[in-house]
């Protein structure tokens, strides 16, 4: 048993933390990156990420992320050093090492040549560049000098001759800081990299509540909000991608945050593979914060000169809640993330052939939908899973996939010949001729195809352990080059013999046996270089992820894929759910919505057409499940008015602002308000959910609006922002499943 003297204690913890730099360099400052020797800061329009080296450790410590500051920050107080906790883990630190006293959870953890797994990071430099670079081999936000200034700290152990260097990108217009880590081996023996997080950041003594999204196949994107306890608490996903059960996001909020007022700080990896959430509170009552990759699918090795980079992390924070954390997630992404030339425009309504036919088709019939589509007013026909393989005919899910040629009984003129004839088609009463879209599931592989059996090596495996299957199928294994190249080559020769301007890239179950921890990462460099090239080679194909709906809903797939199907689940009461929690930390513009048939096929729930229409409406990609011939004349007759709706609303939903007025878990009436970027018009979705007799009709108030502007609203009147804001208006229904699509116009 050990007691430090208490004025020693104070002594040096003061002298230790009242340090602001190691130099009497005079400042630096680009506006948004503010140097003063080694203190940092950078400046968002309305928030500041402020962090020093201290001088006699080497350390960086953390001094703040909130509010705008522009002052000199206080001196931290530290409690003096008594019991097991040293120094290291009674400060706040930026890039948190292990095995020198700081017991929380590490930010990075390398295994050295010897086997020790102590490190000792400490400032050797920093440099500041405008714009920011691109992240070697990962996706990543990206901007000019005008949008993005950078800040690079180098680090390095000097025992272990291991360097790290941690990138700070600010987008002051989004108050957004982004992070990545990376280590490189500058020894002679060979190091493993055990864990390491994008972003770590410890918070003072405060309590705060964490939210993230929970769900499941058919279940994605529910919202959690739980209290920050004391301990370690969080989640993940070792399925080998971001996955339903979880997603890449956590947010942190003040316990009395709402949606429209109150401090939030959201947190988004911008990566598509296993990832580790942690919060921990520790016995100093700071919260520390991280997020990267999964600890127990990394182990990656690196020999000497080699450097592993981790997914950067976006981080925003907002003083006006929950929405306004979205908002500013929504617009970086909208801007600075989504690469491809559709990322806000042009999402023709589209009808999905599986609902309506599944496997059961022909060229015949397969020509007939897509006309009867085109009647509807449709703009594009997307032919799903069935269209290939020869030897091995994809009839069924248990054969075909690998084999990616037209299969010759469907199309015993060629696939080429069909896209064609639908491609004549004209839309509604038209002169547009109607697109061709197609379902590819390229990552996978089932054991009765040409492919597998030519090469099973190919598919991911771990020895002599039996190959588990998932829906009749294996993983290819995507760390290896000439997977890669097959996968290219295969997407390539569909997209070049035939008219397509639309791919829906599917991806139907997890990663099982792995051969080693480090594929997991492996396999993500290899598919963003798929991703890449076919997105570069084929720029006016409209791209669209799904992973059994939701399971691959990620930032790491938004930088190729502009879109992404959000569920399986097309219920549109489930739908309001999964698509209000996505939109926590994705654009609208990114989920894929559509109306389908009734009795929907995963809840056996049957809803007035409007209402599937109306909830669809809300996703940037709009379209059609079902088959026009066996759908109700009554709801046939209302298609071609809804879709012609969704025409109306898309480019608000594409660009605008999102306001969520009313959520479904605590209210009846679920709204939400597009405002669009110029603020001259917005549309309300409002939704009654179960039936309300003899009982006053709730008022629904708006956000976002100018409070002295006049707005017009259709079927009510004219009234001024700030009535509408702090009195709102009525709108009854006669029934459940009720609901509205309302326009206003600024005057």
């Amino acid at each position: 048993m050990f007691q430090l003297s208490r004025s020693v204690a104070v002594a040096s913890l003061v002298s230790l933390l009242g340090q602001c730099s190691l130099a009497t360099a005079q400042p630096t400052s680009t506006d948004a990156i503010v140097v003063d020797g080694t203190t940092f800061a950078l400046n968002g329009d309305n928030v500041s990420y402020r962090f020093r080296v201290d001088n006699s450790t080497g350390d960086l410590l953390s001094d703040h992320f909130g509010g705008s500051v522009t002052d000199p920050i206080p001196t931290e107080i530290v409690s003096a050093v008594n019991g097991w906790v040293g120094v290291p883990g009674r400060i706040r630190r930026e890039f948190p090492d292990q095995g020198r006293g700081d017991f929380r959870m590490p930010a990075v953890r390398v295994r050295q040549t010897e086997g020790y797994t102590v490190s000792d990071f400490q400032y050797q430099s920093h440099e500041i560049k405008q714009g920011k670079p691109a992240l070697p081999g990962l996706p990543s936000t990206f901007g000019n000098e005008e949008d993005v200034t950078t800040l690079v700290v180098h680090l390095y152990d000097q025992y272990s001759d291991v360097a790290a260097a941690l990138s700070y990108s600010i987008f002051p217009k989004y108050d957004a800081i982004v992070r990545s880590a990376s280590v490189t081996n500058k020894g002679k023996g060979n190091i493993t990299v055990e864990s390491l997080a994008s972003i770590s950041v410890d918070f003072p003594y405060e309590d705060l509540d964490m939210i993230s999204l929970r769900g499941d196949w058919a279940r994605e994107a529910h919202r959690e909000r739980r209290s920050v306890e004391y301990g370690t608490q969080g989640f993940g996903s070792s399925t080998g991608y971001a996955s339903h059960l979880h997603n890449p996001f956590l947010a942190l909020v003040d316990p009395a945050t709402t949606e429209s007022s109150g401090e939030a700080w959201g947190f988004s990896l911008v990566y598509s593979g296993s990832f580790s959430v942690d919060v921990e509170k520790g016995s100093q009552g700071f919260t520390r914060a991280m997020l990267g990759f999964n600890p127990g699918q990394l182990s990656w090795p690196l020999a000497p000169g080699e450097t592993l980079n981790s997914p950067e992390c976006v981080a925003v924070y907002s003083s006006n809640g929950v929405g306004g954390m979205s908002r500013s997630l929504h617009r970086l992404y909208r801007n600075h993330l989504i690469k491809s030339k559709f990322a806000t425009d042009d999402r023709p309504p589209l009808l999905n052939s599986w609902e309506g036919l599944g496997f059961d088709y022909n060229a015949t019939s397969i020509y007939q939908l897509a006309q009867e589509s085109a009647e509807l007013g449709v703009r594009m026909f997307v032919l799903d899973d069935g269209w290939f393989g020869d030897k091995y005919a994809r009839t069924s899910d248990t054969e075909g996939l690998g084999d990616w040629v037209p299969n010759p009984r469907r199309f015993p003129d060629g696939l080429a010949d069909t896209v064609n004839n639908i491609t004549d088609l004209k839309s509604g009463n038209t002169s547009t001729n109607l697109r061709f879209g197609i379902w590819m599931e390229p990552e996978m592989v089932n054991p009765n195809s040409s492919l597998y059996r030519e090469h099973p090596d190919w598919a991911l495996h771990a020895g002599s352990y039996p190959r588990t299957q998932r829906r009749n199928q294996l993983v290819l294994n995507l760390a290896l080059p000439e997977v890669q190249e097959f996968v290219i080559e295969s997407v390539s020769n569909i997209l070049n013999t035939a008219n397509i301007s639309y791919v829906k890239w599917d991806n139907n179950r997890g990663i099982h046996e792995m051969p080693s921890p480090s594929t997991d990462h492996a396999y993500m460099l290899g598919i963003y270089k798929v991703f890449t090239n076919l997105t570069t080679q084929f720029p006016d194909v409209l791209w669209e992820g799904c992973a059994s709906g939701g399971g691959r809903f990620d930032p790491g797939v938004l930088q190729f894929f502009p879109q992404i199907w959000a569920s399986d689940d097309t219920d549109a009461i489930e739908r309001i759910t999964i698509q209000m929690g996505t939109s926590l930390a994705y654009p609208p513009s990114a989920m894929g919505a559509h109306l389908s048939a009734v009795p929907n096929q995963q809840t056996g729930r049957t809803l007035p057409v409007a209402f599937r229409g109306h909830v669809a409406m809300m996703g940037g990609s709009f379209g059609l499940e079902l088959d026009p011939a066996t759908t109700p004349e009554a709801d046939k007759a209302a298609l071609p008015g809804l879709i012609a709706l969704s025409e109306k609303v898309n480019p608000l939903v594409l660009k605008g602002d999102m306001y969520r007025l009313s959520l479904p878990e605590d209210s009846d009436w679920p709204a939400v308000l597009f405002i669009s970027e110029d603020g001259a018009q917005a549309v309300l979705f409002y939704f009654q959910l179960n039936p309300r007799v003899d009982h006053s009709i709730p008022w629904i108030r708006m956000q976002g609006l100018a409070p002295e502007a006049m707005y017009t609203v259709e079927g009510k009147g004219t009234y001024s922002g700030a009535t509408l804001m702090n009195i709102g208006l009525q709108f009854p229904f006669d029934t459940d499943y009720g609901s509205k699509v309302v326009f206003f116009e600024k005057q």
